[in-house]
């Protein structure tokens, strides 16, 4: 019917016609059918800080190797709570000008990590602020590229009270007199990046999150309750927990990083035969040491277990040697710390 071989015009007709109608489909179609998306409840508007910084964020491709999608499959559970939709892009849509549409975030490669909750799973400004400046400084198998030219070299007499320092390593960066200084590029890039959190939805989600598979009634980490015949309690795995929480700034081996976060090997506060300094740590967060970042609480986002999973794993690794910690110790000192900040 159609004989492209000899008949150039209806091989360029068609070309041209083909590419109207995918650029409908996949470009008209689903921009059109955005408009009606509304922003979650709870969802915040980015401020302009934080929008500078999705801009750099586009302008530096980062979007090549992360990626801001959580689909509801079981590999993607660790990426967020729940399965992405339209409405977590509604703050992100705006048009970069009267020609262009703000690129896409959601990304089609995963070399990095998703970075949809990023913003709770890491929310240490310093620990960014290292990644950013030399990505070994923090992860010594990371195989992304540094950002120093969003970094200034400042003289250490020169420095301002407005200048935020970053805490980088000697083997990473050794000059006498002189300071890692974040530029306002490296500042406004990890404002966006602390704010990627996945809102809630109000309610209670009606669908699982992985609609295909239904839950274990006994998974691998749920032993027989003695106490209950034929019912069974759930231990979480302390080191699974610290890994995924604690080890991009303590690392996996505990040692921490000289300067930014302190070790866990042979702490004092994590050997204490009382680990009553060691919890409220890990649930109000720690900024009493000049020499090391700030550190969050995690009292919103582990519970009681959780925290005494983790607990009991660094107090019995890497060469370390101190009693485990119950649930019962822990809700303990919560009650306390809660009672203590109530007026």
């Amino acid at each position: 019917m159609f004989n492209f071989h000899r008949n150039h015009k209806v091989l360029v007709i068609m070309s041209v016609g083909g590419f109207l109608l995918l650029s409908i489909l996949i470009g008209v179609v689903p921009a059109y059918q955005m408009q009606n998306t509304e922003p979650l409840p709870n969802q915040e508007p980015l401020t302009e800080l934080e929008r500078t910084g999705l801009n750099i964020y586009i302008s530096e491709g980062c979007v090549a190797c992360h990626s801001q999608q959580v689909r509801n499959i079981e590999m993607d559970k660790v990426w967020g709570n729940r399965p992405s939709m339209p409405s977590d892009y509604y703050y992100t849509k705006k048009r970069l000008d009267i020609w262009r549409q703000s690129p896409s975030l959601l990304g089609s490669e995963r070399t990095g990590p998703d970075l949809t909750n990023v913003g709770l799973r890491q929310p240490i400004a310093d620990w960014h602020l290292l990644h950013l400046y030399n990505p070994r400084t923090v992860v010594s198998e990371s195989i992304m590229p540094a950002y120093p030219w969003l970094f200034e070299i400042k003289n250490s007499d020169k420095l301002t009270d407005d200048d935020k320092v970053v805490p980088v390593p000697e083997q990473f960066f050794n000059t006498p007199g002189k300071k890692v200084v974040a530029g306002e590029g490296a500042a406004a890039l990890v404002a966006y990046l602390q704010s990627l959190k996945q809102p809630e939805i109000p309610g209670e989600m009606h669908k699982p999150f992985i609609p295909a598979r239904e839950k274990s009634p006994l998974t691998a980490n749920e032993r027989p309750d003695p106490d209950n015949a034929g019912k069974s309690i759930n231990r979480p795995d302390g080191k699974q927990i610290y890994n995924s929480t604690c080890a991009a700034c303590h690392q996996p081996t505990g040692k921490g990083i000289t300067g930014a976060f302190p070790p866990l090997t042979g702490s004092q506060i994590v050997n204490n035969e009382d680990p009553t300094m060691l919890i409220k740590i890990i649930l109000q967060g720690y900024d009493a040491r000049t020499d090391y970042g700030v550190m969050p609480g995690f009292a919103d986002q582990l519970t009681d277990a959780e925290i005494a999973a983790i607990t009991t794993h660094e107090r019995s690794s890497w060469g370390n040697d101190a009693p485990a910690v119950t649930v019962e110790q822990v809700t303990k000192v919560r009650d306390e710390v809660m009672n203590a900040q109530t007026p």
